[in-house]
């Protein structure tokens, strides 16, 4: 890829393009991500209303030792969002050129981990610690996405997604009485940019699947490099302003 193009997905000068190549590429991870960590712990680990409603239940049943994995996931997921802010800010302060860069910096190099001692730490009966470990990724690329688009795209889970696309597709079928005043409009735009992080999020799920499937925990490697191609160029602005 062209180095300017590098730069802009992860520059702090955001624009809606960039933020939509963005947002499209992390719905690509946090899909194969997902479904990759499915295959690997029996669990999927990019949203958090399965987790809550699974420590209510579980609470019910009293299955403490499941309580408190559901409550060690939810607690994870927040860290990694507390963390992605806190990276975030600091380089804000600083006037960084990676601000955004240094959470992916942080989310590929877990990766990295993931997919070079994943089956050790199974093999090893360390569940919980990917459990733990894939939550905290997927909060930290949540919070990313959502601090760059000023909470207009997240890519972790799909439910709002779906929930906007079936209003977008409710305003665009409305039959508009002209009569009756002001039409219904549906933002085609919109419409487009979520369908298509859907899209982003199904194809990365099933790469996942499939990676997982045949290839085991090293299927996270490619998923590694890819982000740090992503923050890499910003790093290097910063590093060369250092130097001047």
């Amino acid at each position: 890829m062209p180095m300017h193009y590098l730069r802009a997905m992860t520059s702090p000068q955001r624009t809606d393009i960039s933020n939509r190549r963005l947002g499209r590429s992390l719905a690509f991870v946090a899909g194969a991500v997902n479904a990759g960590g499915f295959f690997a712990v029996g669990q999927y680990t990019s949203h958090m209303t399965g987790v809550v409603s699974s420590v209510a239940d579980n609470a019910a049943l009293g299955e403490v030792h499941l309580v408190l994995a559901g409550v060690e996931s939810l607690l994870s997921f927040l860290l990694g969002a507390a963390t992605s802010a806190i990276l975030i800010n600091w380089g804000r302060r600083r006037g960084a050129h990676s601000l955004y860069a240094l959470p992916l910096i942080v989310e590929a190099a877990l990766l990295l981990c993931f997919g070079l001692m994943g089956a050790r730490l199974d093999a090893s009966g360390q569940v919980s610690a990917i459990v733990a470990l894939l939550c905290f990724v997927m909060g930290l690329q949540n919070a990313i996405v959502t601090k760059v688009s000023r909470s207009e795209i997240r890519t972790t889970h799909v439910t709002g997604l779906v929930t906007d696309i079936g209003i977008e597709l409710g305003k665009l079928f409305y039959w508009n009485d002209n009569a009756l005043g002001e039409r219904v409009l549906a933002d085609r735009g919109k419409l487009r940019l979520l369908s298509s992080l859907l899209a982003m999020f199904l194809l990365g799920g099933l790469a996942g699947a499939f990676g997982f499937k045949y290839l085991g925990y090293i299927v996270t490697v490619p998923l590694a490099v890819g982000l740090l191609s992503l923050a890499i160029i910003p790093v290097f602005d910063d590093l060369l302003q250092a130097k001047s």
